[in-house]
């Protein structure tokens, strides 16, 4: 029976699903609650942590780790980093193969193994945290 009800897709689930398919934040539960909240009246914080479950153990959607505390998901499922900003929280998504291809290389030549997947998370403070704090991004030219 437990089976059944978990691969049985729910408006609430297909609901929590487009929200995390429709932005790049990387929400929490708390938030994707509060954008559904107004659509779906009898939504409860509890189903959204339980869907969320569900979407991770199907493969739907990553759970990228805590930030201040609160577990944060991706629809983007394909290996890329993350930077989160210490100050702010805000997750971003950046693009690039080398750190992530070095890692797994080096992985599977010490380690024997096969990796599958990889992912690496960056922290530090994020360009309009470093602008409101009056200091200038390393990045910017």
């Amino acid at each position: 029976m437990k089976t059944r009800s978990i691969r049985k897709n729910s408006k609430k689930r297909q609901a929590i699903l487009e929200v995390l398919k429709n932005t790049t934040e990387h929400p929490s539960a708390a938030h994707i609650y509060a954008v559904l909240k107004p659509q779906i009246p009898d939504l409860s914080l509890g189903t959204v942590y339980r869907n969320l479950g569900v979407l991770c153990e199907q493969g739907e959607i990553i759970m990228l780790g805590k930030v201040d505390g609160e577990e944060r998901y991706d629809y983007n499922k394909a290996s890329h980093p993350h930077f989160v900003c210490v100050r702010c929280g805000k997750v971003q998504d950046f693009f690039t193969d080398c750190v992530e291809t070095a890692c797994k290389d080096v992985a599977e030549e010490q380690l024997g193994c096969e990796v599958k997947s990889a992912q690496l998370r960056l922290s530090g403070t994020c360009a309009e945290c470093l602008g409101e704090l009056g200091l200038k991004s390393p990045g910017a030219k």
